[in-house]
């Protein structure tokens, strides 16, 4: 069955890997030869984040919520297994599996350590949805979970950050690090990284559908919006690359024990949720989608707080930059794992919760 997924894939999304690699270089090479570029680009922010890459950010996310069948959300939030697992999963598991991975692999490195538990603590509330698209995931299950998540993200980090920075390390005979931050920046950055583009996508399936239908929707309006969502992640990339390609090329040895954490970490809660979801019963696509909303990070927001408490040249920051510049590969590669195990759950994936689009 993944191998039809596949094969029904445009050249856009079949060499997706090395369009993705492309744009890495790409990035890399021109945050490191263009003078003054990151300078430029950092030069308007919204909410602390390059106005470039928040541009990406929501058009990359705007098409797959446009996908959504909001009428069936309810068939989602009627399912307590899928909403349990993935509050346990994304804000008891993650935290505590990074603060662990922090802590073992970089006992000497503070800045970084602080850096990686902060990236640790912002769930997913944007990539995420692109990744679950491509893995063929439940899109209705995706937005309310990544609603979900925005909710416990406004309650919980503020509380989350103190315990695990200052709390949890006093317990334990370690340094303590205070982590300022307020919760109108996270509620801002919920509304304006989730906010924005569910309203969008609400509103294009609304209205379409209000005015032409929802054949002529589906069949006409989503096939032409959809590949914008990938030239968005593209672009996202390569300025993500861009303004700290001389930092990367500059400290590469920091960059790897930075990476090596978040590959574990990436991987493990992958892994475990998609074992945990496989095993509660859940079918492929809502297993997909737990698995990939438990591994994602809202970089977004740790890069924010990272840079507003400890300030842009940090080594906080540099561990939340590091952060989605290894998810991105990463769980681009989950993703065709992900489609490879699909049939294994090929007599559930039929079950009437999930609605195909």
């Amino acid at each position: 069955m993944s191998d039809n997924v596949v094969a029904k894939m445009s050249t856009l999304d079949r060499f997706l890997p090395l369009w993705i690699g492309a744009a890495m270089v790409l990035g890399l090479l021109a945050g490191d030869w263009v003078p003054g570029l990151d300078t430029a680009l950092n030069a308007v922010a919204i909410d602390g984040i390059s106005l470039p890459i928040a541009i990406g950010l929501l058009v990359m996310m705007y098409p797959v919520l446009a996908k959504v069948r909001y009428d069936k959300l309810d068939s989602v939030t009627g399912d307590r297994r899928l909403l349990w697992s993935s509050l346990v999963l994304n804000w008891l598991i993650g935290p505590a599996l990074m603060f662990a991975l922090a802590w073992v692999l970089l006992p000497d490195l503070p800045e970084y350590r602080t850096g990686l538990i902060i990236v640790g603590l912002a769930r997913c509330i944007a990539m995420v949805i692109i990744w679950n698209d491509l893995a063929c995931g439940d899109r209705e299950a995706a937005a309310v979970l990544v609603a979900l998540n925005s909710v416990f993200q406004v309650i919980a980090f503020g509380a989350l950050g103190w315990f695990y920075l200052s709390v949890l390390p006093g317990w334990l005979g370690l340094p303590q690090t205070d982590l300022a931050v307020s919760g109108w920046q996270i509620v801002k950055s919920v509304l304006i990284f989730l906010g924005i583009p569910l309203l969008a996508g609400y509103l294009s399936r609304r209205l379409g559908e209000r005015a032409k239908g929802r054949d002529w929707y589906e069949s006409k309006f989503l096939p032409r919006i959809g590949p914008v969502a990938l030239y968005g992640l593209l672009f996202t990339i390569v300025i993500l690359f861009a303004l700290q390609g001389n930092q990367i090329t500059s400290r590469p040895l920091d960059v790897v024990r930075i990476a090596l954490p978040l590959l574990v970490y990436f991987a493990v809660m992958w892994a475990g949720s998609y074992a945990f979801g496989a095993a509660l019963g859940l079918n492929y696509e809502r297993t997909t989608t737990l698995a990939f909303t438990a591994a994602g990070n809202n970089f977004e927001l740790a890069i924010a707080v990272a840079i507003a408490t400890f300030g842009a040249t940090s080594g906080q920051a540099l561990a939340g930059v590091v952060g989605p510049l290894i998810e991105v590969p990463v769980l681009v590669a989950l993703v065709y794992v992900s489609l490879a195990l699909r049939k294994r759950f090929a007599p559930k994936s039929t079950e009437p919760e999930k609605v195909s689009s």
